[in-house]
């Protein structure tokens, strides 16, 4: 009988062998080279927070071809730049799987030289979706036992069977989260289109705050968001918040980190009016709030 161990040691290596279809390396001038995904026959995928801030690149393939690519969109609150390649390339991206606690993940990243990098963890976190501190929407919070540096963050996550995961990114002290590949789907075609994924915008800048006791059994709340900055001609500002107000709640939903407001602005609050319940000089106040999309940077 075939020892356990090596059996284990040969499903890995196939694994590897199929990833080294679809994982890339983004290089540019002046910039080191990154790590990406081959997410379709013309369009690549990586990390944005670590994309070089170029809008050309080369994508070297794991057979040593280069493609040229531009760059078609990013979107900092999903943490997804998309390439769009001048020439289609073939790719057999496997499907999508759902995360599982405690499953086996396999990290990908390319080594700058045409290679391929792997490292081997577990699943050691798994939560609901959750929106980032820009406002993106995650479909799950899928925490790896591992860390990553920024050269190898964009690559692809496997799990055992050789499903994707989704794409590979850094949390904090460099800690590997998994970008699901549902959600990179979802912001793929706004990217390619527009260049960017509209969300809704306020133009405040929010700070967390404590509240007094008597304010808060006013307000209903112990924590609140002091308004720092307004922007003039941001929807808050043509609604009447000042600087110095304290927002406890935006559309009816309490307000005490900025992710909550994160929350109720996704691509669909563009256009509507929201409600925003504002504290000021000790008083309860509401104005209503017409959402634009953010500007773009």
């Amino acid at each position: 009988m075939q020892d356990t161990l090596a059996q284990f040691s040969d499903a890995l290596v196939e694994r590897a062998a199929v990833a080294q279809g679809f994982v890339i390396s983004i290089r540019c001038t002046r910039f080191q080279p990154r790590s990406g995904t081959l997410w379709r026959t013309d369009v690549a995928v990586a990390s944005e927070q670590v994309a070089p801030k170029t809008e050309e690149a080369e994508i070297v393939l794991a057979d040593g071809k280069v493609a040229q690519a531009r760059v078609a969109g990013r979107d900092r609150g999903t943490n997804v730049v998309a390439f769009r390649l001048q020439q289609p390339v073939e790719v057999d991206l496997p499907a999508a799987v759902e995360p599982r606690l405690g499953a086996f993940a396999l990290v990908f990243g390319a080594d700058g030289g045409g290679g391929t990098i792997v490292r081997m963890g577990i699943v050691r976190a798994l939560g609901p979706a959750w929106h980032s501190l820009g406002g993106g929407r995650i479909d799950h919070r899928i925490s790896l036992d591992l860390t990553i540096s920024s050269a190898e963050e964009g690559g692809p996550v496997l799990d055992a069977s050789g499903g994707l995961l989704g794409m590979s990114t850094a949390g904090p002290r460099g800690r590997a989260l998994v970008i699901p590949a549902a959600t990179i789907e979802r912001v793929l075609t706004p990217l390619l289109t527009a260049g960017r994924v509209e969300r809704g915008w306020l133009g405040l800048a929010l700070h967390p705050v404590a509240l007094a006791e008597a304010i808060t059994a006013e307000g209903g709340r112990g924590r609140g968001l002091m308004v720092m900055r307004v922007s003039r001609d941001g929807p808050a500002g043509k609604a009447g918040v000042l600087a110095g107000d304290i927002l406890v709640s935006v559309g009816g939903a309490p307000t005490g980190h900025p992710g909550d407001v994160a929350r109720q602005l996704g691509p669909e609050s563009v256009g509507q009016t929201i409600e925003l319940r504002l504290i000021r000089s000790g008083s309860v106040l509401t104005l209503a709030a017409m959402v634009t999309a953010h500007p773009a940077r």
